[in-house]
């Protein structure tokens, strides 16, 4: 009789024992939240249009970010949200940072990509009314700025991914991403901006 060897698949772990048994050393775990956040902080570091340099420099920062907090997790069943918005502070940081500094190799050459060929009152219109925009991107929850960014941009995870990141069951993104974009809606009305 021949014999016959099925493979065992070990139930999934969850994330807060992923994250507990990170804290205690176990490189298998880290490597799991490696492999199952990995993509949502660079797809969020990205998200800000940051050079694939700065993207992965905020990447590292915001594991290492994990690894310096790792035993002060107050939840850590939502380390993927943690993770969402350590990344996005990071990647803010840079933007900011960059805005301060023009690389140039010299000083005589003055870079004319950085002018729009718009007239400069609807420069300052639109940077006014995008700037107004994200101030009531600002104010939703948490919750809702993360899924918004996660599931939009150039590169939006899909719904399975959210889910597993935020440890929500899928059917139920669309419905509180259509919520997320009513709240929005409201805010962006009550604050008077308009799309042109």
């Amino acid at each position: 009789m021949e014999r016959v060897e099925f493979e065992v698949h070990q139930p999934r772990a969850g994330t807060g024992d992923l994250v507990r048994a990170a804290a205690a050393g176990d490189a298998h775990a880290w490597n799991e939240l490696v492999a199952r956040y990995g993509g949502m902080v660079w797809t969020v570091a990205r998200r800000h249009r940051l050079s694939a340099a700065d993207a992965a420099d905020v990447s590292q920062t915001t594991w290492l970010r994990l690894v310096e907090h790792l035993d002060r997790i107050q939840h850590p069943e939502r380390v993927g949200g943690w993770l969402a918005t350590t990344a996005r502070r990071e990647a803010l940081r840079v933007v900011r940072q960059s805005r301060r500094q023009v690389s140039t190799d010299d000083d005589n050459v003055l870079d004319l990509t950085l002018f729009d060929e718009a007239s400069p009152d609807v420069i300052v219109t639109t940077r006014s009314r995008d700037e107004e925009l994200w101030r009531a991107f600002a104010t939703l929850p948490v919750r809702c700025q993360l899924i918004l960014q996660l599931l939009g941009g150039d590169e939006p995870l899909s719904y399975a991914e959210l889910a597993d990141v935020m440890e929500m069951p899928v059917g139920s993104i669309g419905p509180t991403r259509a919520r997320c974009l009513e709240q929005l809606g409201r805010r962006v009305a009550n604050r008077g901006i308009s799309s042109a």
